[in-house]
């Protein structure tokens, strides 16, 4: 396999060399890194307790609930208003 060379800022190769492990080579180094940082997204579905999950779901609904009032308020405000404007007009 063939090897690459990469520059990297003096501090960057500190912070490095800090983290690298006797019996590691800088390849060994930023491959345990990168294999420390590589989250899998599903991995935490499922884990939220139970009681946090209800918690949270009750949130959501109140919130949606709100959400759900206040369109249904603007909208009656915004016929009410066009109907007065309409009626102006048929007065006029």
């Amino acid at each position: 396999m063939g090897t690459k060379t990469i520059g990297v800022r003096e501090e960057v190769y500190e912070r490095l060399r800090a983290r690298k492990r006797p019996d590691e080579s800088f390849t060994d180094l930023v491959d345990r890194l990168l294999d420390e940082t590589t989250v899998e997204w599903r991995d935490g579905f499922g884990t939220l307790p139970k009681a946090d999950a209800d918690e949270l779901e009750q949130l959501a609904d109140r919130s949606r609930s709100r959400t759900s009032t206040a369109l249904s308020d603007r909208q009656r405000e915004a016929v009410t208003d066009l109907t007065e404007v309409q009626s102006d007009d048929e007065t006029a």
